[in-house]
């Protein structure tokens, strides 16, 4: 017997392989210092777990409707509304198991087989997978670097822009690198958008993981609204990674989809875990600028470290738990020429796991600088501290 076919067309999360590299050096006894993956050492707030605990004792753990709890759905809508200066109403939010769904039921939804699908790469692995796995031609653009960190190539974006492009995935204060759009880059890409009729999904998992600023949605531009699905997520900044909360904030014809895929794809969403996502918003949110300081915090010290190793430069990101080095003279400097190598021997020499450029997509064919992925998120200050002081070191050798 064989499996469909369709699977080879499936990636991965490949920060996940990373990790199993990392708790294999640590099973022969080695120490490992964890920047590869973007969960959270920090608990989640009391508040919230209480009200998931009284939830479970008020029995909420039955079927509840496909598009989430009223409650839940309206807070999201007023919530959402207020931060972007937006009207969304409970017919616009779906909630899901997570921020994740909202990817695969976006493309479902609005992409037949042959269709193309425009998306960030480096990027989160899994724009790349879903596209192909339901049968659409997965079209990459490029971040080229600045002084302040990274810019969508717009010139890129335009000339990959054909007959059969359906949307555009863009992810702002951008896992891997940090970016943070630009009002004059916003409105470009939303001007794309609106002059090809496109679909856009616009990830904003890191809206509220900022350190100084205020954050944009690309909808809030005249004539986006009703052309953007917003993927909201209470993993950041509620540090409910394990919860599997989050939801589609879409116009309403997107929205009924991706509820008619919820009843398919899980019933609905765990009912008693949307009373915690309800607490969440509408309830006591002290612990969130105490969580941003401690992130602030981490951010700092690992940036300093790394500018003041040889051969690598990192940029300041004002939002979000990632850092996105250029290691390409440092690589040089130790007769390195593959990121793979130089992220094992960092492991084995120093302890230091993180992930590189390769875990975001496949390399586009004129990339020639190289770039490694450390998230401060599940490390504490003393670690970051230790383990780079051991990389700073190694690199140095």
């Amino acid at each position: 017997m064989t499996l469909a076919t369709r699977l080879n067309n499936l990636g991965t999360e490949t920060a996940f392989a990373v990790s199993l590299a990392a708790a294999d050096w640590s099973a022969k006894g080695n120490k490992i210092y964890p920047f590869h993956l973007g969960d959270l050492n920090i608990p989640t707030a009391k508040n919230i777990v209480e009200a998931m605990n009284k939830a479970i004792a008020d029995g909420k753990t039955g079927y509840c409707p496909a598009a989430g709890i009223p409650q839940l759905r309206e807070a999201l809508a007023k919530d959402v509304s207020e931060r972007r200066n937006l009207k969304f109403g409970v017919e616009n939010v779906v909630v899901q198991p997570g921020g994740k769904p909202v990817i695969s039921k976006f493309i479902q939804s609005i992409m037949n087989p042959g269709d193309e699908v425009l998306y960030p790469n480096p990027g989160y692995p899994i724009y790349e997978s879903q596209i192909e796995y339901f049968g659409g031609i997965a079209k990459p653009y490029r971040y080229v670097p600045s002084q302040t960190g990274f810019n969508i190539d717009l010139e890129q974006i335009q000339s990959l822009i054909g007959p059969k492009t359906k949307a555009i995935i863009y992810n702002d204060l951008q896992n891997p690198n940090g970016a943070e759009s630009t009002d004059e880059e916003r409105e470009a890409l939303a001007q794309i958008a609106i002059k090809n009729n496109l679909w856009v999904l616009s990830d904003e998992a890191y809206f509220e993981m900022r350190f100084s600023g205020k954050s944009k949605s690309i909808a809030q531009i005249p004539g986006m609204q009703e052309r953007t699905v917003i993927l909201y997520t209470f993993s950041k900044k509620f540090a409910m990674t394990g919860w599997r909360l989050g939801a589609a904030i879409a116009p309403v014809e997107i929205a009924n989809s991706i509820a008619k895929l919820n009843t398919n794809d899980e019933s609905c969403t765990t009912h008693f875990v949307q009373y915690g996502g309800v607490e969440a918003i509408t309830g006591d949110q002290s612990h969130v600028p105490v969580m941003i300081n401690v992130l602030k915090e981490r951010r700092d010290i690992a940036v300093l470290m790394l500018n003041q190793m040889p051969g690598i430069k990192v940029h300041t990101p004002e939002a979000g738990f990632y850092l996105f080095p250029d290691v390409t003279e440092a690589m040089k400097n130790k007769s390195m020429t593959e990121l793979a190598d130089f992220a094992q021997d960092a492991l084995h020499k120093t302890g230091v796991s993180f992930c590189t450029r390769l875990h975001f997509g496949r390399p586009q064919a004129d990339e020639q600088r190289k770039y490694i992925r450390l998230a401060f998120s599940g490390i504490n200050k003393d670690q970051i501290e230790e383990g780079l002081a051991l990389m700073g070191k190694w690199i140095a050798s």
